[in-house]
């Protein structure tokens, strides 16, 4: 009996450890489908399963960098990009402030000039 209560006691602990580690890993990052323009006024992200807009910000270092050696003729040309990410409330001041939502970028998957449409019409 003492041991099933040692075993049941363990397994709750490895339980709870498991939980609170995979939260932590995965810390509200998503996966997001979408189009993304930037310009020097404007850096929008349009998210393909919703239609929403959202300011972007890239905190990758390397969505703006990539979006810049497209190569094109002049700003705000829309690209597909597939990013992770962390959506969170736009602020009431500053650039971004015209959008309900703000989308942080954490990691580049996907950036391509070719705008799929059976996924982004």
């Amino acid at each position: 009996m003492r041991y099933i209560k040692i075993f049941v006691l363990l397994l709750v602990v490895i339980a709870v450890y498991a939980c609170n580690n995979d939260a932590h890993k995965k810390d509200g990052v998503t996966l997001y489908k979408g189009l993304y323009s930037a310009g020097p006024e404007i850096k929008s992200f349009k998210d393909c399963d919703s239609g929403q807009e959202f300011w972007a910000v890239d905190s990758s270092a390397q969505l703006e960098l990539q979006y810049s050696q497209l190569n094109f003729e002049k700003p705000y040309e829309p690209v597909y990009v597939e990013v992770e990410g962390i959506k969170s409330k736009s602020g009431d001041a500053g650039r971004g402030s015209e959008y309900d939502s703000t989308l942080v970028v954490k990691k580049v998957v996907k950036i391509t000039k070719e705008i799929p449409q059976d996924v982004c019409n």
